[in-house]
């Protein structure tokens, strides 16, 4: 009796510090707000001043002068817009906008951190295993669940990239599963050193608690070990934009044989400073990632990938049904399947270049495939994702 007892109050101890750990976790993501807004998707939009969002908790950013615009554009930014898209927003917008001098945060509810492994894994990729690329085989690829179909640049060196990708909102079968759509900008060997800035739109239930496309950014200086984290989640990235939310979610989207909505990324290193710049739109500068917290990145990338992502996590012995993309494979064309368009690279001269020798990858063609092609209005481009699980993909 005595031993279940004690087993009883050390559960109970350990139960009580996890709540306690949560709550000050939770108490230092969600910043005190000027202002807050519900959007009608159910999230709150803290309006935080932009000295107290939590980059600044970094030591290294105790006594840092924020940079309210960037020395230097990329030359050339402005003469690729051949194609008018529709027009995208993001949802707490109908309820209301962020003052001057204050940053929109995403809300953390309790039950986000709960749904991750621990607390410390909290708005974090899982460990992955990542393996040295061959030279035609870049990787984000072989790990373990995760499959891709991308383009990708390598044996140069990169300091930016420009693409245009159109928003879906792909079905995903399993809670713990996730699409997503990006650019990654890469540095280091594939090891446990790798560095890489992200951004692009997500469905990821297990993350926000719901299956909405959202725009995202991710950091890592150390291959998704202990460095770097999704959004705002942790102290690194630097916002300065009081209209666009990280993690908050995008409308309109796309339609299968309808309209088309896309959005315009841009991150590049400005030459001056060092920092590594995000801008959404042709309006909106969102922020940086000062360059002190990358080694390889501090200097420049060795490749760029564009593309698609989905965790498939075999359930049942079978491949997942979760989608890529819009759920069609890249010969469906224009109105059905997802594309990357106006693909542009940064060059050593900050010039906006297109870019040489575009390879391609994807891990199994039958569930999600990649097609790359080049046109006038559209530069270089593809065509990308599936639907994963089908008679060609069991």
């Amino acid at each position: 009796m005595a031993v279940k007892l004690v087993l009883l109050l050390v559960f109970l101890f350990a139960v009580g510090s996890g709540g306690v750990s949560i709550s000050r976790h939770i108490k230092r993501l969600n910043k005190p707000a000027v202002k807050s807004i519900k959007s009608p998707d159910g999230d709150v939009i803290d309006c935080v001043h932009i000295s107290l969002q939590p980059a600044f908790d970094h030591p290294f950013l105790k006594n840092h002068n924020i940079q309210m615009t960037p020395s230097f554009h990329p030359d050339g930014l402005y003469d690729v817009n051949k194609v008018s898209s529709e027009s995208i927003s993001q949802l707490w917008h109908a309820n209301g906008r962020c003052p001057e001098n204050t940053v929109p945060i995403r809300r953390t509810k309790r039950e986000d951190v709960l749904r991750a492994s621990s607390v410390k894994r909290f708005g974090r990729k899982k460990q992955l295993n990542l393996k040295h690329p061959m030279s035609a085989e870049p990787d984000l690829v072989n790990q373990s669940g995760h499959q891709h179909a991308i383009a990708y640049v390598e044996g140069g060196k990169y300091y930016g990239t420009k693409a245009t990708i159109n928003v879906w909102n792909p079905q995903i079968q399993q809670h713990n599963e996730f699409s997503l759509s990006q650019l990654w900008i890469l540095g280091g060997t594939f090891g446990q050193d790798l560095n890489s800035i992200e951004a692009g739109w997500q469905v990821s239930p297990d993350l926000y608690g719901d299956n909405n496309t959202r725009l995202f950014t991710y950091w890592t200086s150390d291959a998704y070990q202990a460095t770097g984290c999704y959004n705002l989640f942790c102290s690194g990235f630097i916002q300065i934009s009081s209209e666009i939310a990280m993690g908050a979610s995008i409308s309109p989207i796309s339609n299968s044989g309808g309209s088309q909505y896309d959005i315009s990324l841009l991150v590049w290193k400005d030459p001056k400073e060092g920092h590594w710049w995000l801008q959404f739109g042709d309006k909106y500068v969102l922020g940086y990632w000062p360059s002190f917290l990358f080694s390889y990145l501090a200097d420049s990338a060795s490749m760029i990938e564009w593309g698609g992502e989905v965790v498939n996590s075999d359930a049942g012995g079978q491949h997942t049904t979760t989608q890529m993309g819009s759920g069609h494979f890249p010969e469906d064309g224009f109105s059905k399947a997802s594309y990357f368009r106006n693909i542009q690279v940064v060059d050593e001269s900050n010039n906006l270049k297109p870019p040489k020798g575009m390879g391609t990858f994807t891990e199994q063609s039958n569930c999600y495939d990649v097609q790359i092609g080049n046109s006038g209005d559209w530069g270089h481009y593809f065509y990308y994702g599936g639907p994963g699980r089908n008679p060609n993909c069991p």
